[in-house]
């Protein structure tokens, strides 16, 4: 059979939650990885904990792009579709390119499942489906006649139905089973039978692909061009955890994590629990503000002190944050942003915290924002937001969401003396005839932190107004005035130690400058490599730094004609760019819980420019 090199593909596997579509993507992207490919993911979580099956809003998906060049986004749309049932069908074919493949799983088309999923006539028959390549499947069944032999139940031997489908892709794309295999193994060496069949499933899936007459042809991705190094692939939150014991050993601080569980930041607790070699603390609060207040004493105390949470869990954490702001502290506040308002979609990703980052406190309550843009920046995102913690005294919020929380790209794994070093000063001890100011500043504005316990610090500090210098308690209108501006002085200084803001793709003026934050950088980068190519003069800047702005952010939107601000949110980043620069900066906005694709943005660039001729 022929072997067809291809340059990309996009696939999605999806079905009812109990179908194990992800654990079947992870398996297909680990082994993607292993042979060198560049790859986005995106998990697509069913909104309802376990909704019914078969039904609409139970469908899980997880979409795979991978290549032999540089891979920007999970990808616009697919090539091929994986349904388990009518529902997965249903419910992502409008997102199929024309011609892909669909393999349908024909168990999951009778007519309970055809009822469930709205259809009136089976889209197998309709001849609806006529301008795609439908290859059609009774897993169910041939996964059940496979394992016959073994004493499992019929619900314990259709549990394997996904590892049928992964050996099935195995084949189609022309891989080896090994990295599988030894993934079954280290998960059910436990459960000797359930190994088993796990692994026939695997093995007959990839023969009857081998032996069905399906196929005119097979097909591979080469390896892409990627930079010389060790590579690993990485989720966002996985990546935050590993970034947060970084900054833990790079600082000297032993690291402590106050959380309470929350979709979808849950897992960065998950992942720091199990690094007690390293001396990290780990505390499953029974509350949002408990997790938040325990943090704020183990910074107190001269911890490395972080907390994480969503959306939701922020809103209740505000009156700490304020106190923490107060006693000017540092602690790391990870907010892992999901769709709302409330409890809104916890399952689908969103940028709408951005305001709550900003200005979702009482008073005057300035904080540094920083933002992380894809899984893999996630660790220098957190890296750089736990040092500017750390040397400016302050807490700071990271901004992550649920798209770069779950989804995966490889990662160049850096080596120690590659990490920027994060300089810990401790108030010394004071001679008994001194006497120690709290709020004594230095050219950072910073004030010392005084560790409890140290000869000769007993000082006051807390949430009511301090007085400058000494930490007194004040009530004079005067000195909060000049609190006030202090606290925010002391965040915005921080501009003269962070980069100025570089252009990540195209020339430094020009027409259009897609400007961005977070997620919406992958769509951002192909889209501007789209248009360059068809020559339009655009460029893509994207922001880490939010609170405050690089230095030179003003006069960079200023060499283009016009900025557009893409966010999958109402359009909140445009609104403080107009409020600071009086830029008529043009917002694209989608908010639909599901990331912005490059044809989107092209698209949009293309008519904006149009309008304006």
């Amino acid at each position: 059979m022929e072997i067809k090199p291809i340059d990309h593909v996009v696939i999605k596997f999806a079905g009812d939650s109990g179908d194990g579509m992800q654990l079947t993507g992870g398996q297909f992207t680990n082994n993607t990885a292993l042979l060198g490919a560049d790859l986005q993911t995106f998990p697509d979580f069913p909104a309802e904990i376990r909704a019914p099956a078969g039904t609409l809003a139970g469908v899980s998906g997880f979409q795979l792009h991978f290549g032999s060049h540089k891979i920007f986004t999970p990808g616009d749309n697919c090539d091929v579709l994986v349904a388990m049932n009518a529902a997965a069908l249903k419910v992502n074919i409008k997102n199929l390119n024309p011609g892909a493949i669909i393999i349908v799983n024909t168990d999951g088309f009778d007519s309970k499942n055809l009822r469930l999923a709205h259809y009136e006539t089976n889209p197998l028959d309709d001849h609806s489906l006529d301008h795609f390549q439908v290859i059609r499947i009774d897993v169910t069944k041939m996964t059940r006649e496979a394992l016959k032999d073994l004493t499992l139940s019929t619900k314990e031997k259709d549990r394997c139905k996904n590892m049928f489908v992964l050996g099935f892709l195995y084949y189609m794309y022309n891989r080896q089973l090994d990295s599988t295999l030894r993934f079954l193994e280290q998960k059910f060496h436990k459960m000797p039978e359930v190994l088993e069949a796990n692994r026939i499933s695997l093995n007959t899936g990839y023969s009857f692909a081998d032996t069905t007459e399906v196929f005119t042809s097979r097909y591979t991705v080469e390896p892409a061009s990627l930079a010389p190094g060790v590579y690993r692939s990485i989720v966002g939150n996985e990546a935050v955890a590993m970034a947060l014991v970084a900054a833990s050993r790079r600082s000297g601080l032993p690291l402590f994590l106050g959380s309470y569980p929350i979709t979808p930041a849950s897992d960065i607790l998950h992942y720091l629990s199990k690094y007690k070699n390293f001396g990290v603390r780990t505390f499953q609060a029974e509350d949002e503000i408990a997790a938040i207040s325990a943090s704020i004493g183990a910074a107190f105390g001269g911890s490395l002190a972080v907390t994480t949470t969503s959306g939701p869990g922020m809103a209740l954490k505000a009156e700490a944050m304020g106190l923490a702001v107060m006693l000017e502290i540092p602690l790391l506040i990870c907010n892992i942003q999901r769709a709302g308002p409330s409890t809104g979609l916890p399952t689908k990703t969103e940028q709408a915290d951005l305001l709550q980052a900003l200005y979702g406190r009482n008073g005057e309550c300035p904080m540094p924002v920083i933002a992380a843009s894809t899984p893999s920046d996630a660790f220098h995102a957190t890296l750089e937001a736990a040092r500017i913690a750390v040397e400016h005294m302050t807490p700071v919020i990271l901004l992550s969401d649920g798209y770069i929380a779950n989804g995966a790209e490889p990662w160049r794994f850096p080596q120690e003396k590659d990490l920027p070093e994060i300089h810990t000063a401790f108030a010394p001890e004071q001679q008994e005839d001194t006497v120690f100011h709290p709020y004594e500043r230095n050219e950072k504005l910073v004030r010392p932190w005084a560790i409890p316990g140290t000869k000769g610090l007993e000082h006051r500090i807390g949430g009511l107004e301090k007085q400058a210098v000494t930490g007194n308690i004040s009530y004079d209108p005067d000195n909060h005035e000049h609190m006030v501006k202090m606290r925010e002085a002391r965040v915005e200084i921080i501009a003269d130690y962070i980069p100025e803001q570089a252009i990540a793709l195209g020339p430094e003026k020009g027409q259009v400058l897609l400007l961005g934050w977070g997620s919406t950088y992958g769509a951002m980068q192909g889209a501007t490599q789209q248009l360059l190519s068809e020559g339009y003069a655009v460029a893509h800047a994207h922001l880490r730094y939010i609170k405050p702005f690089p230095r030179n952010l003003g006069q960079l939107m200023q060499q283009f004609d016009h900025v557009m601000v893409p966010e999958i949110n109402n359009g909140q980043l445009v609104k403080v760019l107009r409020d600071k620069y009086m830029v008529p900066a043009v917002a694209f906005n989608k908010i639909k819980g599901v990331p912005i694709t490059s044809r989107e943005l092209v698209n949009a660039v293309i008519d904006l420019l149009a309008n304006k001729k």
